[in-house]
């Protein structure tokens, strides 16, 4: 009787197109859950939303099937059980309502663009660039990725166009010009290194200028209600209570990216002669290539919202119109054709699967789930009667580590900052309330360090595939709590200088 069950087991194991355990274990985690009684403050729709979110995280966690497959997965599961609507016309529009979402078609386009880099040979050139001037070792390249980052940051309020739609394209350009690609199994050569580097140096860029990333403004507009307008976050005053923390981590970063994800190429003693040759080989600028570097250009303003600094506010331009001009451009140039645009696979398969994520984060907060962490958390700690210190760190984490649940900075920011900012407020004493102010204003960028899908830079980079899942959540979640134990220690003593606390 074993030996049958095991042959069974082994047939199906080989004639499936996922991997059994796996799925089995996804399975039994869904209906544990679904049998669960619902906790008091969530109806049962709600708690049934909850168990379809965990179980595609698990299933992705284990890698049943593609990462693409597990998001359509979840919209079936959300359509049919109709947990977000009373029919299943109505849940079937949630659950794809957030393909309509421009940070998602910002994504898309800006990896179609950097196809375009490819194409030409200016990416390769770029990275040939950095090789001759960095290039005697592997961490050295990650420093100019990372400094690369910080002077793009000041005047890219996208951080998905900053880290995805410029540095990433760079990156891999560069880890092209080492034979370091995902596709031949090289891709442990340097760019896995590369990649983290050029994604951690993202969310820290993200904590230290007002005006690097979309949601910053609304954690100046939080800090100054929770304070009762007592203290407000101007451009210069963010930069300079986050300038020093935030350069030490951007300083510290690539060592520690090197330490854990060590690259297997560390020396490259004659690849600066050998990026000199190449150059000197690939002659002047072509026409294709002076092409993509006039859109990136174009990009690069416009994403740092030149023309309305110049013009007024009227001429303010949403981060995704921009992207969409510039692939256009580049289309209608022939520098792309469309079947560049349709070929271009991890486009494509990031739109499935991050969109996917995005639903069901956005259906979370509709449902009222977050509302009630929130609340559930605030209750807690001040039913604990915890001393001012430890709710001040308990509440920090929480709101870190929460983001676990989000596939959106802007998405976490607006629907639970403010609560635990205004619990801090109503905690912490009043010569100590900034110190906590700046350390969650720093923890709402810090934060993106956790997952794939956490902001939307990750997916560009994460779709790449120098770094798996595995690597990616563990250094993640290392680098988050190695980056808010700086901005508290150092973060900290410069803000006693400063004279804020």
């Amino acid at each position: 009787m074993l030996s049958q069950l095991q042959a069974m087991f082994r047939y199906f194991s080989q004639a499936v197109p996922f991997r059994l355990v796996p799925a089995l274990v996804t399975t039994a985690v869904l209906f544990t859950l679904l049998a669960l009684p619902h906790p008091e403050g969530l109806n049962p729709d709600s708690w049934g939303l909850v168990a379809i979110f965990l179980t595609t995280i698990v299933a992705i966690i284990l890698k049943v099937m593609p990462i693409g497959v597990m998001a359509l997965m979840a919209i079936v599961i959300v359509s049919l059980s109709q947990v977000t609507s009373g029919s299943s016309k109505g849940a079937m529009a949630d659950a794809l309502g957030s393909f309509s979402s421009p940070l998602i078609w910002l994504i898309v386009v800006a990896v179609l663009i950097s196809r375009g880099l490819k194409k030409t040979g200016l990416g390769a050139r770029i990275g040939l660039q950095f090789i001759a001037l960095l290039g005697k070792r592997t961490v050295g390249i990650g420093y100019g990725l990372a400094v690369c980052e910080l002077v793009l940051a000041p005047f890219t309020p996208s951080n998905t166009a900053r880290g995805g739609g410029i540095v990433h394209p760079i990156m891999k350009s560069i880890a092209s010009a080492f034979d370091s690609d995902p596709a031949k199994g090289t891709h442990g050569k340097v760019g896995t290194y590369l990649a983290l580097v050029n994604y951690h140096a993202n969310p820290i860029t993200s904590a230290m200028f007002l005006t690097a990333t979309a949601p910053n403004p609304l954690v100046v507009d939080f800090v100054a209600r929770a304070s009762g307008q007592g203290f407000h976050l101007s451009w210069t005053t963010w930069a300079l209570c986050m300038v020093l923390p935030g350069l030490v981590c951007l300083f510290l970063m690539p060592l520690a990216v090197y330490l854990l994800a060590p690259p297997e190429l560390k020396q490259t003693p004659d690849a600066v002669q050998f990026a000199r040759s190449e150059l000197a080989r690939m002659g002047p600028l072509s026409a294709s290539e002076k092409v993509m570097l006039g859109t990136f250009g174009l990009l690069l303003v416009l994403w740092a919202n030149v023309p309305a600094m110049l013009f007024g506010p009227a001429f303010t331009l949403d981060p995704t119109v921009v992207a969409f001009l510039g692939l256009f451009a580049l289309i209608i140039t022939g520098t792309l054709d469309w079947d560049d645009v349709l070929s271009e696979k991890s486009a494509w398969d990031t739109l499935i699967w991050f969109g996917a994520l995005v639903m069901l984060a956005e259906q979370l907060n509709q449902l009222g789930v977050i509302a009630w962490a929130s609340d559930g958390m605030r209750d807690a700690i001040v039913a604990s009667g915890m001393g001012w210190e430890a709710a001040a760190t308990v509440l920090v984490l929480a709101f870190v580590f929460s983001h676990y649940l989000f596939a959106s900075t802007t998405a976490h920011i607006s629907a639970m900052m403010f609560a635990f900012l205004s619990v801090g407020a109503a905690l912490v004493p009043g010569e100590y309330l900034i110190l906590f102010l700046l350390m969650m204003t720093a923890a709402s960028a810090i934060m993106m360090t956790l997952t794939h899908y956490a902001t939307g830079t990750s997916p560009i980079i994460f779709g790449s595939g120098y770094v798996t899942m595995g690597v990616w959540w563990r250094i993640g979640f290392i680098m988050c709590v190695f980056e808010l134990a700086v901005f508290a220690v150092v973060g900290g003593a410069w803000w006693k200088v400063l004279g804020y606390w």
